[in-house]
């Protein structure tokens, strides 16, 4: 049965056009993908991003279950509020997920995951969790509102008591904070997003969204889908779990190296997995690819190189750039020179640096 999140019957009053997301209906665009993705690169919009999963991860030994558990560092968390961005890895090296979780105290972190992973990851949490006395509350009753864009935070910080909205303004990037709505309701804010802008996102109990949407509206901020989100979120480089990446890929061969901390002494679930293939030499390197030619670069089609055939994981039209990119996984001795099977026809693509664009401003040799 396809769930919804509470914002639903809104999307529909918005005329949004809806599409199953991982068992979720949830808007695709509420008019004009391209409209929407302009939308927040220029200026602000919002995304319903509720069908995202909250876990608050709480006990003694929360931090020593997180060392155990995340590829990445919890130790780099050392201020209440800091946020980070890591995989969780199988005993393979493959990635399970990736996630952000964030250091409340000592005893409480709190973790976003990918909605398409949700049982798996629960699954996983409790039965790792275990040997820690950690408990693992899924927090059902929270839904997230991402607002994006350059003024973006500027929007939400408007829209909070009076006292707050300075300190929010000055909230560092991957951070968060406890706030309070004008209307009332307790948020939780996290300058964190999946754009390449700047911008928040606002975890708000259930009963209060609604509200808190369509105050954002009557502020000027307008409503994407995740057909925006997805070409925003491509254009700045960011991995789409299940395209890009899977429990078959580990994060050197999904340009997630910089995410795995090989700190002394910390035995992280997949660590001797990513040690013995770094020792053997990576077989495979994820890639950007930007297209001159007219056409669309697409999951799935067969990337050709030197040293054998790759696979565009992620591709599109990028409104931002104006040319289709890609991102592609080759095998690690190919050169820069690759073509696209597309239909038959080969076609030249060029090998570029991602982020494709940063800020909203296309990135230097795209």
């Amino acid at each position: 049965m396809t769930q919804q999140t509470v914002l639903n019957p809104t999307h529909r009053a918005l005329g949004a056009k809806m599409v199953d997301f991982g068992g979720w209906d949830m808007p695709i665009h509420y008019g004009s993908q391209i409209d929407e993705h302009h939308q927040v690169r220029r200026d602000a919009g919002m995304f319903d991003v509720s069908h995202m999963t909250v876990v608050d991860l709480e006990g003694a030994r929360v931090r020593e279950f997180l060392r155990h558990l995340l590829a990445n560092s919890v130790d780099k968390l050392q201020k209440p509020g800091k946020a980070l961005y890591s995989c969780m890895l199988n005993p393979q090296g493959g990635v399970i997920d990736d996630l952000i979780v964030y250091f409340m105290s000592e005893t409480w972190f709190r973790m976003v995951v990918n909605a398409s992973t949700r049982d798996k990851d629960l699954a996983w949490l409790g039965e790792q969790a275990r040997s820690f006395d950690v408990r693992v509350n899924e927090r059902p009753e929270l839904g997230i509102v991402a607002v994006q864009g350059p003024n973006a935070r500027a929007k939400v910080a408007g829209l909070l008591v009076e006292g707050e909205r300075g300190s929010m303004m000055k909230l560092g990037r991957f951070a968060a904070r406890k706030g309070k709505a004008m209307s009332g309701a307790e948020l939780f804010i996290a300058r964190t997003g999946y754009t390449g802008e700047d911008g928040f996102e606002v975890i708000v109990p259930n009963e209060a969204i609604t509200g808190f949407w369509n105050a954002l509206l009557e502020a000027g901020v307008k409503p994407a889908g995740l057909g925006a989100r997805d070409t925003l979120r491509l254009e700045a480089g960011m991995n789409l779990y299940g395209q890009d990446m899977d429990e078959a890929v580990s994060p050197f061969e999904a340009a997630l190296d910089w995410t795995i901390a090989l700190d002394e002494g910390r035995n992280f679930i997949g660590r001797a997995a990513l040690e013995a293939q770094r020792a053997a030499g990576v077989p495979r390197r994820m890639v950007g690819l930007v297209m001159d030619e007219k056409g669309v670069l697409r999951h799935g089609q067969k990337v050709l190189t030197d040293a054998g055939d790759g696979e565009i994981l992620s591709g599109t039209f990028s409104p931002t750039i104006g040319k289709a990119i890609a991102f592609a996984r080759v095998p690690a001795a190919a050169s820069d020179v690759v073509r696209v099977d597309i239909r038959g026809r080969e076609v030249p693509v060029r090998v570029v640096k991602f982020p494709f664009v940063r800020d909203n401003v296309v990135q230097p040799g795209v």
